[in-house]
Order: C-alpha cells, then sequence, then structure tokens
C-alpha cells in the first residue's frame, strides 16, 4: 500500500506507549493526542507548496518562503477534537471543515449526520484527522464526500491503524496519503483496534460509550 506512511520517530513511539496504558488520565490524554498530532503533522505537510517572498529584517532584506497553499482541517468528529489544537499551534489561519460520524455499534460502521466546510473549501488542502483508523470506514466516507465537494488535495492523519481498514481504504482510495504513528495487529469482533488503545472520543473526553 503505497498510500500509507508510517511516522517512526523516539519521541511518538515514547508517547504513544502512555497513551496506550489504561492508567493514563483523561487530562494527560489529551495532552498527548496533542503532542503526538503535533510531531506528526510535520511529515504530512512535508510537500506542500511554498512561494518565495522578500522580507526585510532588521538589518537587510532576506530571501525566504511562505506556504502556497490554503489548508481545511477536517476533524472527524468526536474524537478528532482533541488533535485540533495541534494544528493551530503550527498553522494558526487554517480553515476548519467539520465532519460528523457516529458508530453503529450493531453494524460497527460509521453513519454520516453532519458536515460544515468553508465556502473556499475546493480551494483548499483537507487533512482529515481522526486518532483511530480502525475499519476505514469512516475514512472512505469521508473522503468520498470532499471529493463530491471538488476537494481534489486530500490526506488522512490517524494516530494508530488496523491493517485492515488501511487495505480497504487502498482498494477505494488510493490516491490519498494516509499517515499514521502505527499499525497495529487488528481488530476485534467488536471492531476495535488491537492492542489499540480504546475509545478515543471517551478518553479524550472522559465520557462512556452509551
Amino acid at each position: 500500500m503505497h498510500n500509507v506512511h508510517v511516522i517512526k520517530h523516539p519521541l511518538i513511539e515514547h508517547k504513544l506507549s502512555i497513551l496506550r496504558d489504561e492508567k493514563t488520565e483523561p487530562f494527560h490524554f489529551r495532552l498527548l493526542v496533542d503532542e503526538i498530532s503535533y510531531l506528526m503533522l510535520f511529515e504530512a505537510t512535508r510537500d506542500l507548496p511554498l512561494r518565495k517572498v522578500s522580507v526585510k529584517t532588521p538589518v537587510a532584506v532576506a530571501e525566504a518562503q511562505k506556504l502556497d497553499a490554503k489548508i481545511m482541517i477536517c476533524p472527524i468528529l468526536r474524537a478528532a477534537l482533541g488533535m485540533l489544537d495541534s494544528v493551530f499551534k503550527l498553522i494558526p489561519d487554517a480553515s476548519v471543515g467539520f465532519l460528523g460520524f457516529q458508530r453503529n455499534e450493531a453494524t460497527l460502521e460509521a453513519e454520516f449526520y453532519y458536515a460544515k466546510l468553508p465556502a473556499d473549501h475546493k480551494e483548499r488542502t483537507a487533512i482529515i484527522i481522526d486518532p483511530m483508523f480502525a475499519t476505514g470506514g469512516t475514512a472512505i466516507d469521508a473522503v468520498n464526500f470532499l471529493k463530491q465537494k471538488g476537494v481534489e488535495d486530500i490526506r488522512f492523519l490517524a494516530l494508530v491503524s488496523a491493517p485492515e481498514g488501511l487495505k480497504r481504504f487502498y482498494e477505494v482510495h488510493p490516491d490519498v496519503p494516509v499517515y499514521t504513528a502505527c499499525i497495529d495487529e487488528g481488530l476485534n469482533e467488536n471492531g476495535y483496534i488491537v492492542p489499540g488503545l480504546g475509545d478515543a472520543g471517551d478518553r479524550v473526553f472522559n465520557t462512556q460509550n452509551s
């Protein structure tokens, strides 16, 4: 799967081990999600285009470069909200396109219920963010929606992924790069990633799955 990029770094590995721990408290879990997302975003944006600019320093004029791309971050509600702050730290002028999906516990599939995109979404590079890349259903539907809306440059950022979901996604969207911190063993009978880190949304917001 040439579209899958596993981002390896000692700091990411260290923080991921704490993130997985069931004893990690919600406030610490949120902090780790933010920190890992921040580190991963460097790799996910490595190929963004630049334009040359002239900047007057206190000493002289410097030839420099600025981003030549407008960014739209698309968090998958609700767990991905814990990743948004990391994006704004690096790309403070990024716009946000919200995508709402609700997991159906009977079918294990995600059901689409909400979307809100900026008016100029067609002109933007979309980075979909979601802590978990499990069955791939949500990722496929999210990319389908953005493509139908005319978005051409799309990439996906996930912390933990399952090989089944990545394979399923590749079969539908081989043109969309996926950046992940790790690929776990697989999915259990309930569609959860093993060993994974549990329900990311519940752990971020300290709630229980009803």
